[in-house]
């Protein structure tokens, strides 16, 4: 290959790897990175695929009692005496059999004495989890409310979200064995998606909420930290609401309810009124009860104890495997495919990766569901225009090539028909005209290099001209002549008849040209054969260069005839086939000839040039 033709290929080479690594580079570092923006899609995503697939089969494990409006109408207004909240516990762990009750609820100050001191005797011995708020957001002064407990030493393996205040239970409530954290963090656009399992404040660390229930139950958190770490754990939300049993408080102190509903179950009491407050946003629902979100976060937490779900995993390394991978993938085919089907393959691509990644997040996969679509996006925007554009630039030097071979109105028609199988090899019927200078070698012996250059292009000057006002195919240059052909890539009916008006423009123009040449050149002599046949025509070049050519009988026996025409007193041959094409011209028989190189005798035919005559 050669440097000129090297030279386009490799900066289009450059241009496609470099636009793939700009690719990679974006995916990955929106991966790393995390910015505002796209982790607003990843997560717009999530969501629509935690509301998709969450899973509404019955939860059994858990259950709400609800303190809910219709509750407070029946019961009484908010807060309630501490012996009604009592009488709700001791009902849901004696008559209900409950195997946690967890109170949703924060009572930072004194009650009624006897209530206050039988919850407190409930949270020392019996499964009673309370919960107390540490708080994240710097104020001033800091929170610091009742009597904040339930805090282990901390762990200086493990870096957990740092409090700056809380609002904890008073200080009847410090024998308590089992106490929660249910402050939380919501992300940048409100939504609740995680919460910080493990809080350190003064260093000590104190477990969330739905942690501390297991711990309560007897299982090990410490086991469970390790899976899950002790910072923000994404709450998967793998059940819908639709699938927690919610009962309302009123019923449980009503004794309206079946003992037996929520037997064996941890119980959460909490509150879904609107004049209690207690209302933030999920995936699941823009506005829903904050106790539904430590329902979710235990029901997650039993799966993962019970090995049903799997623990959280960055999934970077298969991200970065694939990236690299289906980048690499696009641009190859990119560079091979039409526009619109490299497009297509990007939509594949990306939607495959779509199922791959929704299918990892719900298995607890915290890669960014959106690195590589935009990664995607950057090839469709570029990476396809870039192909688009050199398939135009290639467009284009196939046009300038072919210029060179067919006339400028053949040349219009092509690109009319948008060039449709103009190229594409093909059998056609063509008429073929070879001309020659006579004695080449012989007259540019005695001639200068500058002077046997300056005849060569003056005469193929003076046969070029012609071919291509009269629509010819310019098929070669063969160093003195040239070889031309009618018939392709455009139909031609009278080609024969053309061939021949042009065969005879071109020897007066040479005559011209002999008596107008500069003084010390020698008169040049052309020789000239026409033969029409079927042949093989179109771009029958290699990977290497390109050559628009017909191939077939006929244009050997045409060049015999251009030899023949040596011993003829006329210029012109005219073969068989061409003669019996001929509407316009009347011909005579110049004899027969053998063609050179056969056993083969044919009858050709010529024109007088100074005197022919169009035949109407």
């Amino acid at each position: 290959m050669s440097a000129e033709s090297s030279s386009p290929w490799q900066s289009a080479l450059l241009v496609r790897v470099l636009i793939v690594l700009a690719a990679c580079l974006c995916a990955v570092a929106l991966e790393w990175m995390r910015p505002p923006l796209p982790e607003r899609f990843d997560e717009g995503i999530r969501d629509f695929a935690l509301r998709l697939l969450a899973d509404d089969a019955p939860e059994e494990r858990i259950a709400v009692v609800d303190i809910d409006d219709e509750t407070i109408r029946n019961v009484g207004p908010w807060p309630w005496e501490r012996g009604v909240l009592a009488d709700l516990v001791e009902l849901l762990l004696g008559e209900h059999g409950a195997r946690t009750v967890v109170l949703d609820v924060v009572l930072p100050e004194s009650g009624e004495r006897v209530g206050d001191a039988r919850l407190a005797s409930m949270a020392s011995h019996a499964p009673l989890v309370l919960s107390q708020i540490l708080d994240y957001s710097p104020r001033v002064p800091a929170l610091s409310l009742g009597v904040l407990r339930g805090g282990i030493p901390a762990d200086p393996a493990v870096a957990p979200r740092e409090a700056v205040g809380f609002i904890a239970n008073h200080a009847g409530f410090s024998e308590a064995r089992c106490i929660g954290n249910i402050g939380y963090i919501p992300d940048a656009d409100g939504l609740l998606r995680r919460l910080p399992l493990l809080t350190r404040f003064q260093d000590r660390d104190y477990r969330h909420l739905a942690m501390n229930v297991l711990a309560c139950a007897g299982a090990a958190p410490a086991t469970l930290l390790a899976q899950v770490g002790g910072g923000q754990w994404r709450i998967p939300y793998h059940k819908s609401l639709d699938a927690y049993t919610v009962v309302p408080a009123d019923a449980i102190l009503a004794r309206r309810l079946d003992a037996d509903l929520l037997r064996g179950r941890h119980v959460f009491v909490g509150s879904s009124s609107l004049g209690l407050g207690d209302r933030v946003s999920t995936p699941l629902a823009p506005l829903s009860a904050g106790v539904m979100v430590h329902a979710a976060s235990l029901s997650a937490l039993l799966d993962l104890e019970a090995g049903e779900l799997s623990p959280p995993w960055s999934g970077r390394g298969f991200l970065l495997a694939w990236i690299v991978a289906t980048m690499a993938l696009a641009g190859f085919f990119i560079a091979r495919l039409r526009a619109w089907a490299g497009a297509l393959a990007l939509v594949v691509l990306a939607l495959l990766w779509l199922a791959i990644a929704l299918y990892g997040a719900r298995h607890q996969a915290e890669w960014s569901i959106t690195a590589p679509l935009w990664g995607y996006l950057l090839l469709l925007l570029f990476g396809v225009p870039h192909e688009l554009w050199l398939s135009q630039k290639k467009t284009q030097r196939a046009i300038a090539t072919l210029s060179h071979y067919v006339s400028r109105q053949v040349l219009d028609e092509i690109l009319r028909a948008n060039l449709h199988h103009s190229l594409r090899p093909t059998l056609r019927e063509v008429t073929v005209l070879i001309a020659d200078i006579e004695g080449y070698t012989r007259l540019t012996s005695s001639l200068s290099l500058e002077d046997a250059a300056r005849l060569t292009k003056d005469i193929l000057e003076c046969l070029t001209q012609p071919l291509l006002a009269a629509g010819g195919t310019l098929d070669r240059y063969s160093g003195d002549g040239l070889v031309a052909f009618w018939g392709a890539p455009l139909d031609c009916p009278e080609q024969a008849d053309i061939a021949v008006e042009t065969a005879l423009a071109m020897l007066r123009r040479v005559e011209v040209y002999n008596r107008e040449s500069p003084a010390g050149l020698p008169a040049v002599r052309v020789r000239i054969g026409i033969e029409s046949g079927r042949a093989l025509v179109g771009d029958l070049g290699t990977t290497f260069r390109s050559t628009y050519t017909a191939v077939g009988d006929c244009i050997n026996f045409t060049s015999r005839l251009e030899y023949a025409a040596r011993d003829q007193p006329t210029p012109l041959l005219i073969g068989p086939e061409a003669n019996g094409k001929l509407k316009r011209f009347r011909t005579h028989c110049a004899g027969t000839i053998q063609l050179r190189g056969t056993e083969t005798s044919i009858e050709v035919f010529s024109i007088d040039a100074g005197n022919a005559v169009a035949a109407r």
